[in-house]
């Protein structure tokens, strides 16, 4: 960690870091775009621009056509879309099917409906797994949309670098409290009387030990989150709630339509609420995988 720009003891690094970052960071959506012919087998061009937009801002936003006979593609063009990146070891998480990979869609299930991905309801700013202990820490996602919403679903995405970059130019010793094991404790999930998860506690901004790249784990839903009390926690935290509350420059909206999809290095993400159709064909269908690796 010592020669990373994220270790707070690193000055050099991080000022270097820096420029670059700003200088390289994309200034439109469009920057994120990639055409893709086959989401199934991309070319070699293809994964050098998705890798591309990854190193300039944690994400890119692949554009393909859906099938023109209008079948539902499988959940192995996720899976396919992953490997390409060394994208293997998937989180099997609550409500994944076998394969990992969940399907995000509204759902008439009473309990599967009160998770909010399962919800027509907005989502606020999050990175995905801030709820998993650290051996499972999410380090990439890959989002593909099936179908989208009748109206509303719209994607807000944020390279969680550009946040720490705000604010540690703000006052490092936010970062260094927002880096404290304890600092965020996501209470048990409970259901009638069974623990389905523990308690887990962890920082919000991390290291990676051996690469030097960032993680971060944070949710912006108050109601599912304790705070550690102290006066410098609870400052980072204000800062960084109203920095992204915001009308932050570095931020980028995208409503996905069919065949486009978001692979990212876990950057935060929030949705809007959203309005499906009467027709059952009609409904918002995302894709979600969760990978322990970043993209490579």
């Amino acid at each position: 960690m010592g020669q990373s720009p994220f270790a707070l003891d690193n000055h050099h690094a991080y000022a270097a870091w820096r420029e670059q970052k700003l200088a390289h960071y994309p200034q439109h959506l469009s920057d994120l775009l990639v055409p893709v012919v086959n989401p199934y087998r991309l070319s070699e061009a293809e994964c050098a621009a998705i890798r591309q937009a990854c190193a300039r801002a944690n994400m890119a936003i692949y554009v393909s056509q859906p099938p023109a006979d209008g079948t539902v593609p499988d959940t192995s063009l996720v899976a396919d879309m992953g490997r390409h990146f060394g994208l293997w070891r998937l989180d099997q998480n609550l409500y994944a099917d076998d394969d990992g990979i969940s399907a995000l869609q509204a759902a008439a299930h009473r309990r599967q409906y009160e998770y909010i991905p399962y919800s027509r309801c907005g989502i606020s700013w999050h990175t995905d797994g801030y709820y998993n202990p650290p051996e499972r820490k999410i380090c990439a996602m890959v989002l593909h949309c099936v179908r989208p919403a009748v109206e509303g679903g719209d994607n807000t995405l944020l390279d969680h670098e550009m946040l720490y970059l705000q604010l540690r130019d703000k006052n490092p010793d936010y970062i260094a409290a927002l880096m404290q094991d304890d600092v965020m404790t996501i209470p048990a999930n409970i259901e009638n009387g069974m623990e389905i998860r523990p308690e887990q506690s962890g920082p919000v901004f991390s290291v990676d030990a051996r690469s030097g790249h960032l993680h971060m784990r944070y949710t912006a839903r108050t109601r599912s989150i304790v705070w550690k009390a102290d006066a410098i926690t609870q400052a980072a935290v204000k800062l960084l709630a109203g920095l992204l509350a915001g009308d932050s420059p570095y931020c980028f909206h995208r409503r996905l339509a069919a065949g486009e999809g978001i692979i990212s290095n876990n950057v935060l993400h929030a949705r809007t609420a959203f309005e499906d159709g009467d027709d059952t064909q009609q409904g918002r269908l995302i894709y979600r995988a969760r990978y322990y690796e970043r993209i490579q």
